[in-house]
């Protein structure tokens, strides 16, 4: 089966409009360092970062409050063998409105994982689609890269990581749910991650487990419970049978924080020890990107969670 391209979705309580409206202003999610024609079709328009990163980007589709397709005309990454290696590709936003809730597809044509970058890159659309594109379309204020940072310091950061130094994986968003409603979803992991659960998720001194088939298997203890404020879950047990140590994840922590801020409610989840070094980082930093930023941020707004289902 060929490689996926990048894909991920969100659903907002906001008219289709607001959403398209929100897409044609990427200065105000993505960043702050883009110059020329962002809402017109035929509109070109550059990023750059010193030499880090330079992008010219043609909108060649745009149907209002319905789709976006930008063009990469060129591109060039200083940190990887082929600099190239986004142009040609196709970057399309699509965007449907039923029963007042507004659903919005972003896909990245051509972004699959042969590309070197495709890690760094899959990792830093994640956190800008679903938390400062959604957070711009829900609250008016996105968190785009200021001018000189953002989007091009996670690359470098990335590309020059201390090898000595841990780089836990972790991922945030916001929500204009209560801390409290926060906590019940993150609590009720059968809604959100899988629903083949065993044991109990509440309480300090709960343990449950996971099974995902034969391919995950891993039992957590609740170390330490705040309510509406901080879970932690220690790994007990692991078992993944695509990697050479099948106990990569024993041992480690998995923290979700909850603080409050002006534009809502911040969900910070880290996993302890789950840093580029493990095996199973790849994999593991995808399934966590569609499961935090997709079902459990869905459970958190719209009540209806995406776990994997028993079977």
């Amino acid at each position: 089966m060929e490689p996926q391209d990048f894909t991920t979705s969100f659903i907002v309580d906001k008219p289709a409009k607001a959403v398209f409206d929100a897409v044609n202003h990427p200065s105000a999610w993505w960043s702050e360092e883009i110059s020329g024609e962002t809402q017109k079709p035929g509109g070109v328009f550059d990023y750059h970062y010193r030499d880090v990163h330079i992008c010219k980007i043609k909108i060649i589709e745009s149907i209002p409050n319905k789709k976006v397709v930008w063009e990469v005309l060129e591109n060039k990454f200083n940190f990887i063998s082929d600099p190239s290696e986004w142009v040609g590709n196709t970057i399309e936003f699509t965007i449907s409105e039923s029963g007042g809730k507004t659903q919005l597809n972003f896909t990245h044509h051509g972004l699959t994982p042969k590309y070197e970058c495709f890690q760094i890159c899959n990792d830093a659309w994640a956190q800008y689609i679903q938390n400062s594109l959604k957070d711009l379309i829900v609250t008016g204020k996105g968190q785009p890269n200021p001018k000189e940072g953002g989007f091009n310091e996670y690359l470098l950061r990335k590309n020059n990581m201390n090898s000595g130094q841990s780089d836990n994986y972790h991922v945030s968003f916001v929500t204009q749910k209560s801390p409290h409603d926060v906590f019940e979803a993150i609590s009720s992991v059968d809604k959100w991650w899988t629903q083949h659960v065993k044991g109990k998720s509440k309480d300090e001194g709960d343990e449950f487990s996971v099974q995902f088939g034969d391919i995950h298997y891993s039992k957590h203890k609740l170390t330490t419970v705040i309510p509406d404020r901080k879970i932690v879950w220690l790994t007990t047990e692991n078992r993944l049978n695509f990697v050479k140590n099948k106990e990569e994840w024993k041992g480690m922590e998995i923290v979700f924080e909850i603080t409050t801020e002006a534009s809502g409610t911040r969900v910070t989840f880290t996993q302890i020890g789950l840093d580029p070094k493990v095996e199973c980082y790849d994999a593991c930093s995808n399934a966590w990107n569609d499961y935090l930023l997709g079902s459990l941020q869905n459970l958190i707004n719209t009540g209806k969670g995406n776990p994997t289902p028993k079977d």
